[in-house]
């Protein structure tokens, strides 16, 4: 399964946790018992019986009566309504320190975990930091400080709740940039912070609301244990002021005790119980498993010129690389995996770059995309896409391109959509953010595209969610986002592995016709020679990182000048996924070769 959630649909998982919360007897039990106190502490000016701050002597330390359902605390007030206003008092302080810990650790722990590097490391060090300080001596001071100020004070203790936030969105956010989904919506024109707001958060938000749940109980727990030492505003009620006060009369009046530390025990142990049956029931996302494929660990990587003279490109040349090498930092120093190639495409040229695996044709595209994974630096004296001369752009500008200029169609279709959320989500999307088409008029260009591509029930499929389509349909998805913006430049990465031989023809003819059609130029990148019979132009074959042979299609079939080509040609002949066009090109190439002089 190449899902990035192991779960039977991503749709059935957000309308079902509740339900199976719900039928869980702790969930069900823990859910009311906490909602009856939410509805306390909001009603609370019409629940209190009385005034919590009202004096009556004659009440003072009085037993429960009919009057006083709980009886009077040693300044002459009534026990219930203190505790009923007491509820509205730690539900607001818990509130506060919870919003603080989200606020400020969520959108650090996302961007150190999507970003990584520097990023990582100052967030990392900060979060550290604030672990490594005293807490309870910082609170102390801050009460000193604002004169016990309540608001404060519980802001200030989600600050010191931030680091556990800042770890689960962190680790979270590390689980998932590295999915094809997360390339796909790269490549497609997103912005970082729309990719992190849309696919990234979507990773998070389930163990955030389950952090939330203990560290709520965490917080009711320290601010209660401040107003029990004294610290806080003796006219605003609260469960930890009257826990001092039975404290102090506990040998005589010990019901005074009681009532603040079952109420405050009860909603802590609820909160608890509910974040163990949340997690029970949420599945977090985990990266996909890769059968085949290398990680794909991209990161954003600027290209620095190999010379200092800069070849220039002819202005109507789709793509060009003069001297790409590509290296990786390894523990006895860089090693090279692309040992400066060069290639160009002409515009609407279809050209297939063939090599084994490990023969350096991915890396010679995604250095093309500026997608190299971590660790990777590419060097070249030019590279251009549709006359234009990217190497010496900046990060923001390059990033401009993908979309509009380049189209991506990654391999395992399935993998490179996001499970949580619907296709037309997905396809719409990177239109208004690319295109800055409006929501109405994108819907309609996806809807059109999908038509395109040969979808038969294209509003069906906008609705749907990526598990409820086939792997073929998936590709043609794919396909019909990658065109949308209508790229002078399609690039195809092992665009029909992860299909059945019928679905991979119908897969490579569609490609034909949109190559046709919008004359784009297309380079597809494949390890089998079937496909370059079908669709191909031109070939470059690639081995050990190293461009050792480029052609005409007949002239490679027909006279291989280097015996690896002719290896890759009789594999592709041998293979299960042969087809009937390579025969009939090698047969053609063969009898060519017999009559020729």
């Amino acid at each position: 399964m190449t899902a990035a959630i192991n779960i039977e649909t991503a749709k059935a998982r957000r309308e079902s946790v509740a339900r199976r919360f719900i039928r869980r007897p702790a969930g069900a039990v823990s859910l009311s018992i906490l909602v009856l106190v939410v509805l306390v502490g909001l009603l609370a000016p019409w629940l209190s019986p009385y005034d919590p701050n009202f004096v009556n002597l004659k009440i003072t330390k009085a037993p429960p009566g009919a009057d006083h359902w709980l009886g009077g605390d040693s300044s002459g007030r009534d026990v219930l309504s203190r505790l009923i206003w007491g509820t509205q008092t730690t539900l607001y302080g818990a509130l506060l320190a919870v919003a603080t810990g989200v606020i400020t650790g969520v959108p650090a722990g996302v961007a150190a975990g999507y970003f990584g590097r520097a990023t990582d490391r100052i967030c990392t060090w900060i979060s550290d930091a604030l672990q490594a300080i005293p807490g309870m001596i910082i609170l102390l001071i801050v009460a000193a400080g604002t004169g016990a100020d309540f608001t404060i004070i519980m802001i200030t203790v989600g600050v010191f709740m931030a680091p556990g936030y800042f770890r689960i969105a962190r680790s979270a956010a590390l689980a998932v940039r590295n999915e094809p989904y997360i390339d796909a919506a790269r490549v497609a024109g997103l912005t970082d912070l729309r990719i992190m707001g849309r696919h990234v958060v979507t990773a998070v938000y389930a163990p955030i609301i389950i952090q939330t749940a203990l560290t709520a109980g965490i917080a009711m727990g320290l601010q209660a244990g401040l107003q029990f030492l004294g610290i806080g505003s003796a006219s605003i009620p609260s469960w930890g002021a009257m826990m001092n006060d039975g404290f102090r009369n506990m040998l005589t009046e010990p019901l005074l005790l009681l009532w603040p530390a079952a109420a405050l025990g009860i909603t802590i142990a609820v909160l608890a119980v509910m974040g163990s049956t949340l997690a029970d029931l949420v599945v977090v996302r985990k990266p996909a498993a890769r059968s085949t494929r290398k990680s794909r660990q991209r990161t954003r990587r600027e290209f620095a010129p190999a010379t200092g003279m800069m070849v220039h490109a002819p202005e109507k040349a789709a793509a060009r690389i003069e001297n790409l090498r590509v290296s990786y930092a390894g523990h006895g120093g860089d090693v090279e995996v692309v040992h400066g190639i060069s290639l160009d495409m002409a515009p609407g040229e279809v050209l297939g770059i063939v090599g084994e695996s490990g023969s350096g044709k991915s890396q010679t595209v995604f250095s093309l995309l500026g997608l190299l994974p971590a660790g990777g630096h590419a060097t070249a004296d030019g590279i251009w896409i549709d006359g234009r001369e990217v190497t010496r752009m900046g990060s923001a500008e390059r990033a401009g391109l993908l979309g509009r200029t380049i189209g991506y169609i990654p391999q395992e279709p399935m993998s490179n959509l996001d499970p949580c959320y619907t296709i037309g989500h997905q396809l719409v999307e990177p239109l208004r953010s690319v295109l800055k088409l409006p929501r109405a008029e994108a819907r309609r260009t996806a809807v059109a595209m999908l038509e395109r591509v040969g979808i038969v029930d294209p509003e069906r499929v906008m609705n749907s969610y990526p598990h409820q389509i086939s792997g073929g349909m998936a590709q043609r998805v794919l396909i019909a986002g990658a065109v949308a913006g209508r790229p002078s430049l399609l690039v195809a990465d092992e665009p029909t592995t992860a299909l059945d031989v019928t679905v991979q023809a119908e897969v490579l003819e569609l490609l034909r016709e949109l190559q046709q059609e919008y004359n784009m130029a297309l380079m597809i990148v494949t390890h089998n020679f079937g496909v370059v019979a079908d669709v191909c132009d031109r070939v470059v074959v690639m081995q050990h990182g190293n461009i050792v042979e480029v052609g005409e299609v007949e002239q490679i079939f027909g006279r291989p000048a280097q015996a690896y080509t002719g290896e890759l040609i009789r594999a592709s002949l041998d293979g299960s996924d042969s087809r009937s066009q390579l025969d009939a090109q090698w047969n053609k190439s063969n009898s060519m070769q017999e009559v020729a002089p």
